[in-house]
């Protein structure tokens, strides 16, 4: 079994702290929060746009505690770090979990900062270690499927996609602290909508041209992106963010039209892809599976292997922060 340390735990720390109890190949070993008296009473008051499920308080109160990475390095023996804390702060405990000779699972975005993007991808190669950033939506199944269908041509040819990701301004955890802090997260472009610019950008590569429009919010100046991906053949957009009050309930998705079919995916219905076409709607039931289950996972085998991923590669993660900043 691989020993973990979760880094942080809000929303996604926890989320991360889930998956690996889920994870028979895995044991988590260390948590490390700089307000750890607090950590098993965030159980009872979970934060987030939506929920990932609940964890079992017993399970938490088994693994020991921390307030720093380096003074848990010096105590626990373990195999990988996830770290799921502020932007900001990417860098730094990056750094030094690599340093230590662990291998990072990074919660996105990568940095804001390129030339920190390009260190810590350079760090895990000297140090022969796994680096990777969490895009989890190309481990989510119906971001899976779209990309099989689109693949496959099962549906004839893509014409014209649309992603759009929503969700009221976060005001919990530590988001009340820095809401005015470009710092902290990038705002919804960099924090929110870049699940979707990763996905495009992982599906078709770099477009010709990005026509982007912004508006401020109380997290940044562009917490509300509309732009158009435009390749050779192919037209996409993209569009979301969290300028709506904080109770707005979160909805993400895509439309896809293809030669012989229109494709329909919602949260509002998470079981299944709408197919329909001049004739018939249809249905496709969506596997039950996890995108954070099947993240740790992937990184766990690629730990496990000791083989770069691939699938979700650092320099992928980079041309994403890149593609977030032609949007501006």
């Amino acid at each position: 079994m691989k020993k973990v340390v979760v880094v942080g735990f809000g929303f996604m720390g926890m989320t991360h702290s889930l998956n690996i109890f889920k994870n028979r190949d895995l044991v988590l070993v260390g948590i490390v929060d700089k307000d750890i008296e607090s950590i098993e009473s965030k159980l009872e008051r979970p934060e987030g746009n939506f929920t990932t499920g609940d964890i079992d308080p017993k399970n938490i109160q088994k693994v020991n505690k921390y307030r720093t990475l380096s003074e848990c390095i010096e105590i626990e023996d373990f195999d990988t770090v996830h770290i799921c804390v502020h932007t900001n702060l990417h860098y730094e405990i990056t750094r030094e979990a690599l340093n230590a000779g662990k291998h990072v699972l990074l919660e996105k975005p990568f940095s804001l900062d390129l030339d920190e993007c390009e260190a810590m991808i350079q760090l895990a190669n000297e140090k022969n270690l796994i680096l990777m950033v969490g895009h989890v939506l190309r481990f989510m199944p119906p971001y899976q499927k779209l990309k099989s269908l689109i693949e496959d041509e099962a549906f004839g040819k893509l014409k014209f996609l649309s992603l759009t990701r929503f969700s009221g301004v976060p005001l919990w955890g530590e988001w009340v602290q820095k809401q005015s802090s470009f710092g902290s997260s990038g705002g919804a472009l960099f924090d929110l909508l870049i699940h979707d610019i990763d996905f495009v950008n992982f599906l078709f590569g770099t477009p010709a041209q990005i026509r982007s429009k912004y508006l401020p919010g109380r997290l940044s100046k562009h917490d509300y992106i509309s732009a158009w991906w435009e390749y050779p053949e192919l037209l996409v957009k993209v569009e979301g963010g969290n300028i709506f009050h904080s109770n707005f309930p979160f909805q993400a998705g895509f439309i896809a039209e293809f030669d012989k079919a229109s494709v329909l995916y919602s949260t509002n219905d998470p079981d299944n892809i709408h197919v329909s076409n001049h004739d018939e709607n249809n249905q496709i039931k969506l596997e039950e599976e996890d995108g954070f289950y099947n993240e740790i996972d992937y990184f766990k085998e690629c730990v496990v292997s000791n083989i770069k991923p691939e699938y979700c590669s650092p320099e992928s993660a980079l041309e994403s922060i890149k593609l977030c900043y032609q949007h501006l």
